[in-house]
């Protein structure tokens, strides 16, 4: 496929639109509904959108020798999922959404326990870098210790662990087995706790979970899209417009207005993800 940056960033960009009204549609359910049946509809309604891409190959292509991975990755996918829904339903939606962007900044300490990947000296001083911004964000507005402050922190620790799990199984698994295992984890281990907390949706609920599924499935394609078009390091800071979508959706829908110490946690954040975006695509240095 012929390499585009101008058009893979705008595919990134409407990616990241899409992404921000997700987190929108499921703060908006969150308020009327459990976010346990928010996050089963979520699951649910992405697997069966991608089903028919997620079978072309057929079954055989769905035979795996690492199903042990494929469940390390699906459930902490979805915990990763669960922390940022209640999150959402709990903080503002840029900070929630924020938080959730902040899985670059665990993912290269994970990687270097896990996988062994050398640090680079990038990530040395860009690390504590974005937890300053996350403490930042979070210390003016709400308990640091909190449970919606924990879970969105944790939503990031929790999907950069799901990263770098997707990241061990490339090198025997392709996309679609890798997306069709997630998606059956997540919606078979996101209906257990439904018999205990189910509500029935109301209709205009149900409008807000097919937008959110709807979404969800946009933005993951338009994300797919872009990345095949051009190399990750310079398509990967665009992800980060997410949160300028989630201020203005914040500010339109609640009237949420960031203060000046989240616009300094922020841009500290930011900076910190793109600087170890960018770290992870340099040639590794040669070993003295």
């Amino acid at each position: 496929m012929e390499q585009s940056p101008p058009r893979a960033a705008a595919y990134v960009l409407a990616s990241a639109f899409m992404f921000a009204l997700t987190g929108a549609t499921v703060k908006a359910a969150s308020a009327h509904l459990p976010f346990t049946v928010v996050v089963f509809f979520r699951s649910a309604l992405g697997l069966a959108a991608l089903t028919p891409w997620l079978l072309r190959g057929g079954l055989r292509g769905l035979a795996t020798e690492r199903p042990g991975l494929h469940l390390v990755r699906g459930l902490t996918g979805l915990g990763a999922m669960y922390c940022y829904f209640f999150a959402l339903g709990h903080l503002d939606l840029a900070a929630a959404v924020l938080l959730n962007y902040s899985a670059p900044l665990f993912i290269p300490i994970i990687a270097a326990l896990w996988l062994g990947e050398r640090i680079a000296p990038t990530i040395l001083w860009a690390t504590p870098l974005g937890f300053l911004g996350i403490a930042l964000i979070l210390r003016p507005g709400w308990d640091l210790l909190g449970p919606a402050a924990v879970a969105g922190v944790a939503a990031g620790i929790l999907a950069a662990f799901s990263f770098v799990t997707i990241r061990r199984l490339h090198d025997s698994e392709p996309t679609t087995r890798i997306v069709f295992y997630f998606g059956v984890t997540s919606v078979v281990i996101s209906a257990l706790p439904l018999p205990f907390t189910w509500q029935e949706p109301e209709p205009a609920q149900w409008g807000l979970l097919v937008a959110m599924g709807a979404s969800a499935t946009g933005g993951q394609l338009l994300l797919t899209r872009g990345y095949a078009l051009a190399p990750a390091h310079q398509v990967g800071p665009f992800t980060y417009t997410v949160v300028v979508f989630a201020v203005l959706l914040g500010w339109g829908l609640w009237g949420e207005v960031p203060g000046q110490w989240f616009a300094l946690g922020a841009l500290l954040v930011v900076l910190a993800g793109i600087l170890a975006i960018q770290a992870r695509q340099a040639p590794p240095s040669p070993r003295q």
